[in-house]
């Protein structure tokens, strides 16, 4: 198996937060955030209590946003994993991390000196290279925990489909076994995980929207499948605390 070829890897990229506040929304991924150097300052938008400080944190699918804070000007390396990758290369199932935000050597301690290890690494190819070997090294270990082929079945089906009833007539099974399945390995019900395939969709063609100097919140709404823009302001500020106008003021078209 190449680097190239991590399984349950969407993203892997090194970030830079500037001076600022980031905003963290909501997603069909788990995250992992690792700084270079300061930890991250983590806090949920709208629920009570003070931040976290983590040396490398893991975030599981959520509904609602996060604001970080890494002092000085903020890098580090970002991960996204599927659903099914909280298993197979952490060793813990997405539901335990569901609406959480949780320290990476808790759930995986045989990466609990990632986060130092990729301090010494200057170059990005080398800290790269470092975290690919890393998840590797974890799905050569919890390779069994990945999930069955029928659970990627139900995800796939799922995020092509609008209504969990028509997800459920699709796969030939009730709703209340559909919502249990997902649920369990999830932590969230099925509607919820088409919210979060739908808004997440949005957020990219409103980002390539925004990149062409041409954003229309009616046609980024239609291409998402919102019934129109006033449903996707809704959403958005639902699911973030903001306009995407705002958001896109705010974190702007790299976001």
């Amino acid at each position: 198996m190449t680097r190239q070829a991590v399984p349950y890897v969407g993203t892997l990229s090194a970030y830079e937060l500037g001076r600022r506040v980031h905003r963290g929304l909501p997603s069909s991924t788990i995250s992992i955030t690792i700084p270079e150097a300061d930890p991250v300052e983590i806090a949920w938008l709208g629920r009570p209590g003070p931040p976290g400080r983590f040396h490398a944190a893991v975030a599981g699918l959520h509904l609602d946003a996060a604001e970080l804070r890494q002092e000085g000007y903020g890098r580090g390396v970002w991960v996204t994993l599927s659903p099914l990758g909280a298993a197979a290369l952490l060793g813990v199932p997405a539901a335990e991390l569901s609406g959480r935000v949780v320290e990476l050597a808790d759930v995986a301690p045989a990466l609990a000196d990632l986060p130092e290890r990729l301090a010494g690494r200057r170059s990005w190819p080398e800290r790269r290279a470092l975290v690919e070997d890393a998840l590797l090294a974890g799905w050569a270990r919890h390779e069994a925990r990945a999930g069955d082929r029928d659970l990627r079945v139900v995800l796939a089906a799922l995020s092509g489909t609008d209504r969990v009833r028509e997800t459920a007539g699709l796969l030939g099974c009730s709703r209340r076994y559909l919502s249990a399945t997902v649920r369990a390995a999830l932590g969230v019900t099925p509607k919820e995980y088409q919210r979060l395939v739908r808004f997440e969709a949005a957020r990219g063609r409103l980002v390539a929207a925004a990149r062409s100097g041409a954003v229309s919140l009616a046609e980024v709404a239609a291409t998402a499948g919102f019934a129109d823009q006033a449903h996707f302001t809704r959403e958005w500020r639902a699911m973030t605390g903001c306009t995407p106008v705002e958001w896109l003021r705010t974190e702007g078209p790299s976001a």
